[in-house]
């Protein structure tokens, strides 16, 4: 698989896996590691910036509100808490520290995929609509954290609507209706995903799939915001009516 911004940590067979999506597990030589919380935050801080950073960034941005020594005396424990398992997943220096390029990462392999999904490389991945509907550490709410659930949200949502395009254009429509939903269910306010699963809907023939797809957004959009959909889907489905 091409590498990413995370390098070559996509590769499932690697003998150290760290999971991120859906929540932090860590498993060495196939077997589940019980990392204590300050570990946690550690080893998911450098697997989300892949390269190598000085270590007062690191601890300044892991303890926001403690003073310049606290935060490294508090970086020092946590790296002290991967004893058994932390020299094959973090190289360290005396400035610098970062995940093994070995260790798998599964938002790595998550964020290879949407990439080359939104470039048009569909040949190349085993797209798992699945894959790319997950969250990002639920229930963590560390700034570093939100500001990359995001990023990866958006990523994943452009990549399984370019997904749904891809396999509607082959003719492959349960697998189109699929990846759509996958979209909606991450997302369900969004406009886009919702017409994807209705041009699916429109492509297999079934018409009052669309047409019922359609009212719940409608009804969805106006219950939570007050608004209606776009001219643009409202005129796509009143010609649809006209049919």
């Amino acid at each position: 698989m091409t590498a990413t911004a995370f390098g070559t940590r996509t590769d499932r067979s690697a003998m150290v896996r760290l999971r991120l999506i859906e929540g932090f597990e860590l498993s060495v030589d196939g077997a589940v590691v019980e990392a204590p919380l300050a570990a946690q935050r550690l080893v998911a801080f450098l697997a989300l910036h892949p390269r190598p950073l000085h270590r007062h960034y690191v601890a300044g941005s892991l303890w926001l509100d403690k003073t310049d020594s606290r935060a490294t005396s508090n970086l020092r424990s946590a790296l002290w808490r991967t004893h058994g398992f932390g020299e094959r997943l973090i190289r360290s220096s005396r400035t610098h520290m970062r995940l093994a390029d070995d260790v798998y990462v599964d938002v790595a392999e998550v964020d290879a995929v949407a990439r080359l999904l939104l470039a048009g490389q569909t040949d190349e991945v085993a797209a798992d609509a699945q894959l790319l509907g997950g969250e990002l550490l639920p229930d963590w709410y560390d700034d570093w954290v939100l500001v990359e659930r995001e990023r990866l949200r958006q990523l994943c949502l452009n990549a399984l609507e370019q997904l749904s395009a891809s396999w509607l254009a082959r003719g492959q429509i349960a697998l189109a209706v699929d990846a759509a939903f996958a979209a909606v269910a991450a997302e369900p306010l969004r406009e886009t995903a919702h017409r994807a699963l209705v041009e699916a809907h429109l492509a297999a023939g079934n018409c009052s799939e669309a047409a019922r797809q359609y009212a719940r957004y409608r009804m969805l959009l106006r219950d939570a915001l007050g608004l209606d959909p776009s001219s643009v889907f409202t005129r796509r489905m009143a010609a649809v009516m006209q049919l």
